[in-house]
């Protein structure tokens, strides 16, 4: 049975089946070689591709595995030449470069009506075809640029307009997208055709491309395998060489094309590199490596779709191979097309006489013949279509500037405020401001025009490349004395990092003597990595393009009529590392806490709390988890409160007062026990009243006579866990895009992850598979079950007519002022303040952040009965202080002290469960290994959570221990770590022992 390509995306990006748009229909969809196999009897594919390939010669056929230049620019010869090629030789594509896109149809055009075979016609166009229609088409930003955009949805319509264009253009095949991880600063070739350093990031944007153009048709091709990002030569000029390990490749370089290769990308394109740790051979670029293409990639990478080299006529092969033989040894290693060799007929002939000699079989060459033929056949060529060249360019040109208004505005990177200059006031007069263009030479400067369009009182300078350090003082001086701040725009400087990126020692003198001596805000119009000479500056922007559009975006921004959103794609320098970005340019207010005093006032002793520091720093250094927040409160007073680490291994992001962080199993107190408290206080649930009471949709099911008691103890019989999402899977790993897409529609309103959305139906079945799961014997056996809780939370809504978040934030987050704990932070709090928990491998495939951890409360859209709420350890001391103060709060109560007293007491003759709570062993005192700690009182009451988080109560000592981490980040619960040092245990022991 054929099976149709699906495309996921590294960040779940799924387009849904369907919400397939009707046009979609009519266009050939990209099949890899699988396909190929074991269908039940010849289609009209086959019958086509054997009708074609029967119709050639032999060395016809080798051909059609030859791809050569074409350029509408170069006049009569050049078009003479590759006529030739495809007349008498038969090439089987081309792959067109410079020229204007109306000269380039009509040859295009001609070249297809003087073949005999329909060409695979190809573009390298990594950022739309304005990269090669220079003259009148618009291109798309650079991928790094994209790098900074964190709605890959917006990057998915990007691929797709990129397609498009393609169709329109007669191009079925665009080699692109770049996956190469751009992890060295001074890479001259790759650079900021990167989507970044980060190799999800890479993977995430990648795939998102890769899907767009293939969604419409358009063969996609993830570069320079196995990874050109590492590099300090350009192939173009020479063999650059990577003196990697093969586990290093494998866990960086290697891992953006695993994913598109899942993502069922159709071509990969092969670099011209030497990679001793692949295949030591001297001088053999892993293009014509079997070890690399063969071994490597389809072997053990599993890949079955079109092989392309780089381009034959680079010097990183040519210097070793010419006259046909670079073909003949690309063959060899297992490349399917040969792109730009140094001679076609040349080519055809020496795979010709290898296949006489015995080097390779002719049937091994017929089968990648038919391969290439399989994939125009995909592509539409059975049925070409001349290209109207009619109103070509501004067809190309119609899905461009809207989409390069969305990346600026989405890209534009505040990487610091320090000085609070951002936003400047729109209001004339209020400050006296300059633009200093520095690094253009005067004329119409589109920012500065923008920047009036804000305040048009504000005046403008220009520091020119020919100027020179002895006119950087007189400048200073004048801008000193008239101006109450400077906006400085570095433009027109290079995008590649040889001399400084062409950046004069005048021009970056006066930049950062202006940052020294003023307020001044700094944008860099281009390649991020060039700030490295500004990494001092107070204030400073990267807008990664230099061009109207992005002079608006960044112009909205510093006035406030935007707020910023990317994230820096690539590490500039210490001070500005991946990830760097404020999204919110309003100050934090800090959240409400209970006063500070010294621990001594309480009868604590300071020094012996100072040894959770040390538990602490040694929780981190052995890696149990990157960073964490320690509350204590003691008495109604605030006695510990400090943050340690980072959000994650990278030491990027810091833990302060205000990070966030996913409290997993702890919502089932802090949000579902304490609704079932208050609405027991209020008379609405009753503990003996079972779910089919309060819940219709379970009667008639074995679950309708469970009682709230027995399932607040755990012991109702409900199984632990049920993995809704693996029943969504493909069989390759990847969500089923029936149920799942990247944006929401009418059908997918059910936000999963980033870019992925659920069909809101399927809520019907994961409830469905609870009240057909197995249930033992209620009441005789502790099982510890997110179901129960699940439950538990649909009974507060079916009571209150509220969804469980909403109940809760009216009546007791909000009341208490907090201003973290929540449901569904993403759609409250800025990015930056939100701790990742980890990179999902499976299911979301992507970095969870801000998303709820647990797989299953993310299908029930971030709000459900056992997990989903967020909050800050600040936060929740308030919560552990009203219920220390026996359900009271700043003159508010809650729930009834006797409400409280009984939910929080040992309830079970089978376990050591409260009501909703869970409580100490009740053997703690003689317990080997006590637990929450050794020396709680039988009166204390909490609960954990997955992630690494708990919240303790002990209402004998009245003492509250808060703590939060993200030990599962990166690789999710594997890491037993917290558990095995017993941090928690200890650090909560330790609040014990300072009261000694």
């Amino acid at each position: 049975m054929m099976r149709l390509l699906t495309v996921a995306g590294l960040s779940g990006l799924l387009m849904a089946a369907s919400a397939r748009p009707e046009s979609m229909l009519e266009k050939p969809s990209i099949l890899t070689d699988n396909t190929m196999q074991a269908r039940p009897g010849p289609g009209p594919a086959d019958r086509w591709v054997d009708s074609v390939f029967n119709s050639l010669s032999h060395e016809e056929r080798i051909a059609q595995l030859i791809m050569i230049r074409v350029h509408s620019n170069l006049g009569a010869d050049h078009v003479a030449a590759v006529l030739n090629d495809i007349r008498n030789v038969k090439v089987g594509g081309i792959v067109t470069f410079q020229g204007g896109p109306g000269r380039q149809a009509h040859l295009v055009n001609r070249l297809q009506a003087a073949s005999q075979t329909p060409l695979l016609v190809a573009v390298d166009g990594e950022w739309g075809l304005g990269m090669r229609f220079v003259d009148s088409v618009i291109a798309f930003p650079r991928n790094l640029m994209l790098g900074a955009v964190q709605d890959s949805a917006l990057i998915y319509e990007v691929g797709k307009a990129m397609g498009e264009q393609c169709r329109r253009m007669g191009i079925q095949y665009n080699f692109a997208p770049v996956l190469d991880v751009n992890n060295n600063p001074e890479n001259p070739v790759i650079n900021d055709r990167s989507f970044g350093e980060d190799k999800y990031q890479v993977a995430r944007l990648g795939v998102a491309i890769i899907k767009g153009m293939q969604d419409v048709g358009v063969m996609a091709c993830a570069k320079h395998f196995p990874g050109h990002g590492d590099t300090d030569v350009d192939s173009h000029h020479d063999l650059p060489v990577i003196r990697k390990s093969l586990a290093s490749l494998d866990s960086l370089e290697l891992y953006p094309f695993r994913r598109a290769i899942e993502a069922g990308v159709a071509s990969v394109m092969i670099a011209h590199l030497n990679v001793p740790a692949i295949d030591d051979k001297p001088n053999t670029p892993t293009s014509i490596s079997y070890k690399t293409v063969t071994d490597m990639l389809k072997k053990d990478m599993g890949f079955d779709g079109i092989v392309v080299t780089d381009a034959l006529e680079m010097q990183g092969i040519r210097k070793y191979y010419s006259n046909g033989q670079e073909s003949l040894q690309s063959l060899l290693a297992g490349n399917d097309l040969m792109e730009l060799p140094s001679t076609a007929r040349g080519s055809v002939q020496a795979i010709a006489t290898a296949i006489r000699k015995g080097q390779v079989s002719r049937e091994e060459v017929y089968r990648r013949v038919k391969k290439v033929l399989r994939s125009k056949y995909d592509a539409g060529l059975a049925q070409l279509q001349p290209i109207d060249p009619r109103n070509i360019a501004a067809d190309l040109n119609a899905p461009v500037l809207p989409l390069r208004r969305r990346i600026s505005e989405e890209a534009i990177t505040v990487l610091r405020n320090d000085n609070h200059l951002l936003p400047i006031s729109s209001v004339p007069g209020q400050q006296k401001i300059a633009v200093v263009a520095v690094g253009v030479d005067g004329g119409n400067n589109t920012f500065l025009s923008a920047v009036r369009a804000h305040r048009p009182d504000v005046a403008g300078y220009v520091f020119s490349p020919r100027q020179t350090e002895a006119q950087v003082a007189g400048m200073v001086k004048v801008l000193k004395r008239d101006y109450d701040a400077v906006i400085i725009a570095l433009q027109d400087y290079s995008r590649r990092p040889a001399n400084n990126y062409g950046i004069t020692r005048a021009e970056r003198a006066v930049i950062n003597q202006i940052q020294e001596e003023m307020p001044a805000v700094t944008v860099a119009f281009g390649n991020p990595y060039a700030i490295r000479y500004f990494c001092d500056a107070p204030t400073i922007i990267a807008g990664y393009e230099d061009d109207s559009i992005t002079h608006r975006a960044a112009a909205n921004v510093i006035f406030g009529k935007l707020q910023p959103k990317g994230k820096l794609p690539v590490t500039v320098c210490e001070n500005f590392p991946f990830g760097t970005g404020l999204t919110s340019l309003v100050p934090e207010t800090p959240a409400v806490t209970a006063a500070t005093v010294d621990p001594e006032s309480v009868g604590m002793k300071s020094a012996i709390l100072q040894r959770i520091d040390s538990l602490a720093y040694d929780m981190i250094a052995q890696g149990a988890a990157p960073g964490c927040q320690v509350l204590a409160v003691k008495d109604g007073k605030l006695v510990y409160h400090k943050n340690f680490g980072f959000y994650d291994y990278s030491q990027r992001e810091k833990v302060t007062d205000s990070s966030v962080y996913d409290l997993a199993s702890v919502t089932k107190i802090c949000a579902t026990t304490l609704s079932v408290m208050r609405l027991y206080d209020e008379g609405k649930l009753r503990l003996d009243a079972t779910l089919g009471d309060y819940l219709p949709w379970v009667r008639g099911t074995d679950k309708a006579r469970l009682t709230i008691r027995d399932v607040l103890l755990h012991q109702a019989g409900l199984v632990a866990y049920i993995p809704f999402y693996k029943e969504t899977l493909m069989p390759n790993g990847w969500p089923d895009t029936l149920l799942f897409a990247p944006q929401q529609d009418s059908l997918h309103t059910v936000r999963v992850a980033e870019n992925l959305y659920m069909e809101s139906r399927y809520q019907d079945t994961m409830f469905r598979r609870i009240l057909d799961s197995k249930l033992l014997p209620s009441g005789r056996q502790y099982i510890y079950s997110d179901n129960d809780f699940i439950f538990l939370g649909k009974i507060v809504e079916a009571l209150t007519g509220q969804h469980l978040d909403h109940y809760v934030r009216e009546t007791f987050y909000e009341p208490l002022g907090l201003q973290t704990t929540g449901f569904e932070p993403r759609s409250r709090l800025a990015l930056s303040r939100l701790v990742p928990t980890e990179f999902e491998s499976n299911f979301r495939v992507q970095w969870i952040r801000g998303d709820v951890h647990d797989p299953g409360a993310a299908m029930f859209g971030g709000v459900a009965g056992h997990a989903g709420l967020f909050s800050s350890a600040g936060d929740l001391g308030v919560l552990v202080q009203m219920l220390l103060n026996g359900g009271a709060y700043n003159g508010m109560q809650f729930i009834r002290p006797a409400t409280i007293q009984m939910f929080t007491g040992y309830h079970s003759g089978i376990s050591r469960r409260g009501l909703g709570w869970d409580k100490p062993e009740k053997d703690n005192a003689t317990r080997r290994e006590p637990y929450p700690c050794k020396s709680c009182s039988p009166q204390t009451y909490g609960h954990t959570g997955f992630t690494g988080t708990c919240v303790w109560i002990d209402p004998a000592k009245n003492l509250g221990f808060i703590f939060l981490s993200n030990r599962v980040c990166p690789n999710g619960g594997t890491n037993y770590k917290l558990s095995s040092l017993k941090v928690r245990e200890n650090m909560m022991e330790t609040l014990y022992q300072a009261m000694l």
